[in-house]
């Protein structure tokens, strides 16, 4: 399927004939899912859209199954629990490559990532084969954030940085397009994580397949409805993932 930008977006003759798939992994984001679509087509009309629900309790699923009932850009993957967003990530780049697509996007569903910024993305790949939405390049940010989350965030991209050698400041966010093509060489079968530490190691992955990683500037919104699904326990176990990874790699050994 091809892809047009609207609203004034800039041509993008690399990427409007690409098959491109935006990924939203959910978990009781019914609130936000329709309208959440319904800004990425005004975006990308000709975009598929790939809604993996861990058996919302709110009916999330059953939403984005009429979606997709009545639009064939939607499809849906329920699975039946809360799985993890590593593992629903991974999903969504099993249904690229199988499904040949050429770009996979990767959205947060609670309009954190607004989609104004996806002609930004895309038009990034035209010389990289990763492109994130960033937080800490010129022109980003975060709205609203607590002091004690923004320092959090900027002690783990620091420690990515360090030990991982990612060439990226925004390590943790995941607002990315892929090139699929670069997916199916990143021997993700590899992967250590599954929360969230995995958005790090994905990078560190694809940075070794040999993809250019690229960032452009966004503003991190606080989501619209819902409930925030921040875990501390997670969070410190993915630190401890990390850890693991990050020394690994700083000694020369794969994090296999």
């Amino acid at each position: 399927m091809q892809v047009a930008l609207l609203q004034g977006a800039p041509v993008l003759p690399a990427v409007d004939s690409l098959r491109i798939l935006v990924m939203l992994a959910t978990y009781n984001e019914r609130d936000n899912l329709r309208p959440l679509i319904e800004e990425i087509h005004a975006f990308l009309s000709g975009a598929d859209v790939l809604v993996i629900d861990d058996n919302s309790p709110d009916g999330t699923g059953k939403l984005a199954d009429a979606l997709a009932a009545s639009d064939p850009r939607v499809e849906v993957l329920h699975r039946p629990g809360k799985l993890g967003l590593g593992t629903a990530t991974l999903g969504g780049i099993q249904h690229a490559i199988k499904r040949d697509y050429d770009l996979l996007i990767n959205m947060d569903a609670d309009f954190s990532h607004h989609p104004r910024y996806l002609p930004a993305l895309l038009a990034g790949m035209d010389d990289h084969d990763v492109m994130i939405g960033s937080r800490y390049v010129p022109g980003g940010g975060a709205s609203n954030w607590p002091l004690s989350r923004r320092l959090m965030s900027r002690g783990v991209n620091a420690f990515v940085r360090l030990f991982l050698r990612i060439p990226a400041r925004d390590t943790s966010g995941a607002y990315r397009c892929f090139r699929v093509d670069k997916l199916r060489e990143a021997n993700l079968e590899k992967l250590l994580s599954r929360g969230y530490s995995f958005q790090q190691e994905l990078l560190f992955r694809v940075r070794r397949a040999g993809c250019r990683i690229g960032e452009t500037p966004i503003t991190f919104e606080n989501r619209r409805a819902g409930a925030s699904k921040v875990n501390p326990h997670e969070a410190i176990r993915s630190i401890g993932v990390l850890l693991r990874i990050g020394l690994r790699a700083l000694f020369g050994v794969d994090a296999a």
